[in-house]
């Protein structure tokens, strides 16, 4: 194999993510061309309305994974969190890079804490995982839908259009961004998306040579990590149009899982923790999941 293309999205955060996986490549291939094939999807053109109204994050993908079924291009690279936990017949995940900054990051102007702010004021976020948690401790905050790339969102907070924006770490440090005014959210309060801060790489099923020339990237404590996180996800049949989280580390070769179930008001949370050997990661998962359902997760999915 001697050229390499690489379906992409346009946005500066996806071009970063996929120049640094084609940097990655020639690094240890010097003998492949590689090059970027941008394009543009659904889910990066209509930004007036949620994820979950327009049909989930699995938009970011199809015009990629189109590419690649029509011969277009070779591979394709995602935002792992943005990847259908239900694996598909027609393409491979190739390569799990390590995890980056797997937090979200709570922004404002001025400094100003959830706390701080007073009752009614605007929290921007597309996610229902980030509205759930946050109204579940803050339920005197509002919040509202805001779309778009990193800087069209930033951009909404300067404006004064919302008080303090929700955007996962890793894609404001990728891009570089210094904010003044950030806190961490972390657990107990807050568990991230499954798969966030992970760039994964795919590939057509069954690409003996594109796989094999992939695994060179390949970090398996990640790959580990997401096996759990994901079978969360997968057990419940859930995409971004679900309020869950879920957090998977490494303590040795034992893995640590949380997962979380919560109401879009925040009015009901639920949460499991399971641990295991490294080689059960995906029954770990389910096994959390599974909790879940029985504490009462089927309700909270039925008003979904």
């Amino acid at each position: 194999m001697k050229k390499l293309r690489i379906a992409t999205r346009k946005s500066k955060l996806a071009l970063w993510q996929t120049e640094h996986v084609a940097q990655r490549i020639r690094d240890h291939h010097p003998d492949v061309e590689v090059t970027l094939v941008p394009l543009s999807t659904r889910g990066d053109e209509v930004l007036d309305r949620s994820l979950a109204e327009i049909g989930g994050k699995g938009l970011f993908l199809k015009e990629l994974e189109r590419a690649i079924l029509d011969g277009e291009a070779d591979i394709a690279v995602h935002s792992l969190k943005d990847v259908p936990a239900e694996p598909s017949e027609d393409f491979d995940l190739a390569a799990f890079l390590p995890r980056a900054d797997w937090r979200d990051w709570w922004i404002t102007r001025d400094g100003a804490t959830p706390e701080d702010l007073p009752p009614g004021s605007r929290v921007g976020t597309a996610s229902l995982r980030r509205q759930s948690q946050l109204l579940a401790r803050f339920p005197h905050l509002e919040v509202v839908t805001v779309r778009g790339n990193v800087q069209t969102r930033l951009a909404k907070l300067d404006s004064g259009e919302v008080d303090a924006l929700i955007l996962a770490a890793a894609g404001l440090q990728r891009l570089e961004i210094d904010r003044e005014h950030t806190l961490p959210l972390e657990p107990p309060t807050f568990l991230p998306s499954a798969g966030q801060g992970v760039i994964v790489v795919q590939c057509r099923a069954g690409e003996s040579r594109t796989l094999e020339m992939l695994q060179s990237l390949n970090c398996r404590d990640t790959f580990d990590i997401m096996c759990a996180e994901r079978a969360v996800v997968a057990e419940l049949g859930g995409d971004c149009r679900m309020p869950l989280a879920a957090f998977a580390r490494l303590d040795g070769d034992r893995i640590l899982l949380e997962a979380r179930l919560a109401s879009p008001d925040g009015g009901e949370v639920l949460d499991a923790r399971v641990e295991g050997d490294r080689s059960e990661a995906e029954n770990l998962g389910r096994k959390a999941a599974r909790s879940l359902l029985e504490q009462g997760g089927t309700r909270i999915l039925s008003q979904i």
